[in-house]
């Protein structure tokens, strides 16, 4: 099958139990990108979190021109965020744009088109009522000037009316599931008229809940050899699980992902553009390379076939990328980034996760994370 394409990921920052700015090294990165490569990813979108070091060590550019080792590496450098909210700085997010008034924006996007991003990403969400959400006047504003300088726009978003007021002001792409209520036909109508793309993230909220008890997959190898050190020993821990469990935002996050799988469903036979998309890198939870495996079962849990989720993990992925003439599918001329499974993912999806060996541009790269 052709190799997986994330288009919503976070790397550099995450070691062990945390996500630092500290952590964001060469060293770091390369790992990532190999743990990547070694489950079968092999293009990533990282989704606004970047930092200066792989734009001036020349990391992205060289990732992209197969001269880097690991999957290759495309960037929404600097999102855009609110002052003293979402994203949370502690999460490595300082370098993220905050503008308080939207005469700040044009000069912010020229800067950051310097840089060369594939999208403009911006977080509109509130974390749960933790955060003040991004005022509708900015993300418009940001909105119109990245399509003056021909970018596209990739939103956080959460809320039903937040993703209906993100359509109004012209947003490209709704970089998560709608997760408070399920989508109304008009709203899918315009989604689908405007050409909007969703990238369902559903590994993300099922992680937000699903260590308050053992999932089937907890003791795989293949889950386990994508875990940072020290993060099985806190998952499993029986402190973890009973907290989690007596969360107050426990049952939200259940309905949340149940919403989720709804609204994925309602749009794929809508003919949305449905791409794949984790969030994994974000936090230890969101596992780097299992996430994209497991995205892929939770798709086939919403109501696709398997071939229909694979399609959305290789074929729409690469489309949303805009680099479908090279990758994606296996055809003639096309690049020969191949997954080789020792079973049919057509019949059972799992069976992307029997992994024989991977081929990046024709060349045997890996035998995948448990060789």
């Amino acid at each position: 099958m052709p190799a997986l394409i994330s288009d919503h990921v976070h790397i550099g920052s995450l070691k062990g139990t945390a996500n630092k700015a500290e952590f964001y090294t060469e060293e770091n990165i390369k790992a990532q990108l190999q743990k990547y490569q070694d489950y079968g990813v092999l293009n990533i979108m990282v989704m606004g979190s970047d930092r200066p070091l792989i734009f001036e060590k020349g990391i992205r550019d060289a990732s992209l021109a197969g001269n880097y080792p690991g999957a290759r590496l495309h960037s929404a450098a600097y999102g855009f965020g609110v002052p003293n909210g979402a994203p949370p700085i502690e999460f490595a997010m300082d370098y993220v744009y905050r503008p308080n008034k939207t005469e700040l924006i044009a000069a912010q996007m020229d800067s950051l088109v310097k840089l060369k991003p594939e999208f403009v990403k911006i977080w509109v969400d509130d974390f749960g009522g933790k955060y003040k959400k991004m005022d509708p006047a900015i993300y418009k504003e940001i909105i119109q000037e990245a399509h003056k300088r021909g970018l596209r726009v990739a939103a956080h978003a959460y809320y039903l009316s937040d993703a209906r007021q993100l359509l109004n002001d012209g947003v490209d792409v709704i970089g998560h599931s709608i997760r408070d209520s399920v989508i109304d036909n008009a709203l899918i109508q315009q989604i689908k008229s405007r050409g909007i793309a969703y990238i369902p993230t559903l590994s993300l909220d099922e992680f937000a809940y699903i260590y308050a008890r053992k999932p089937e997959w907890i003791n795989d190898p293949f889950f386990k050899a994508s875990l940072e050190p020290g993060v099985y020993q806190m998952i499993t821990s029986e402190k973890y699980q009973n907290d989690l469990k007596s969360s107050p935002v426990y049952a939200k996050n259940v309905q949340a992902f149940d919403t989720a799988l709804k609204n994925l469903k309602k749009l794929y036979d809508a003919d949305v553009l449905i791409a794949l998309g984790t969030d994994s890198g974000a936090m230890p939870l969101r596992a780097q390379g299992f996430s994209e495996h497991l995205e892929l079962e939770l798709m086939v849990q919403a109501g696709l076939t398997p071939l229909q989720s694979i399609t959305v993990g290789t074929k729409n992925a690469a489309k949303l990328l805009k680099i479908d003439k090279r990758y994606g599918t296996i055809e003639k001329g096309k690049i020969a980034d191949l997954l080789i499974l020792k079973g049919d993912p057509a019949k059972d999806i799992k069976q992307t996760r029997s992994i024989y060996a991977i081929y990046k541009a024709g060349k045997e790269v890996s035998k995948g994370p448990l060789k």
